[in-house]
């Protein structure tokens, strides 16, 4: 029987919040090229708030991943802050969405 690694047993987030980061961010990017094409009215405020998102997840995904390298005092550490990276990554997506949607609406 195959013994779980050491990521699993401890419970660590890292390994989500990377994978889940890392697709958010290319959403992202497509966000900024959709918005570029469309040429929509309020384009700045959503290209800021998408590459905010982006700085955000790239953010998260780095400390995710030097989470996984680290001692665990310092996994715990970089874990956390990765998880408010996501988090406020995650709200300013929200944030750009619904700016999306009520210029496509208006």
């Amino acid at each position: 029987m195959k013994k779980p690694n050491n990521m699993q047993e401890n419970g660590s987030k890292s390994p989500h919040i990377l994978n889940t980061s890392a697709n958010l961010l290319g959403f992202c990017f497509i966000v900024l090229t959709s918005v570029k094409i469309s040429k929509l009215s309020q384009s700045t405020y959503i290209d800021e708030g998408a590459a905010l998102a982006v700085i955000s997840f790239m953010a998260s995904c780095l400390l995710s991943f030097l989470s996984m390298q680290g001692t665990p005092l310092r996994t715990k550490k970089m874990e956390r802050l990765a998880d408010i990276m996501f988090l406020f990554g995650l709200i300013v997506l929200l944030l750009t969405t619904i700016m999306i949607t009520f210029n496509i609406i208006h």
